[in-house]
């Protein structure tokens, strides 16, 4: 019958303003993300060929850095499976920066 390839569902990942730097100037970023993708395959996806953008989410680890926030649909993925969280197709996933200062 052929080989099966993965389906793909396009989402809208929102970039905050201390970011856009890394992404072009970009406010928002549509990407396409296979039916079983997570954060984590997204973020992979932002980060490539950007090294810099990554290095401003995520840990050496791969953790998302303690200043940063994304929600899937609203929803804090670290109070759903983290970077392990589905991204459902059509999906709206939000990266938010902290800002502290004194």
């Amino acid at each position: 019958m052929g080989t099966a390839v993965a389906a793909t569902n396009s989402v809208t990942v929102l970039i905050p303003t201390l970011l856009r730097p890394y992404i072009d100037g970009r406010s928002e970023v549509s990407m396409s993300v296979p039916d079983d993708g997570d954060v984590s395959a997204l973020l992979d996806g932002l980060g490539e060929g950007r090294p810099l953008l990554d290095q401003r989410i995520r840990e050496e680890t791969g953790a998302l850095r303690r200043y940063v926030n994304i929600y899937v649909d609203g929803e804090d993925v670290r109070r759903l499976d983290g970077l392990g969280t589905a991204v459902p197709g059509g999906a709206t996933i939000m990266i938010i920066q902290s800002v502290a200062g004194g």
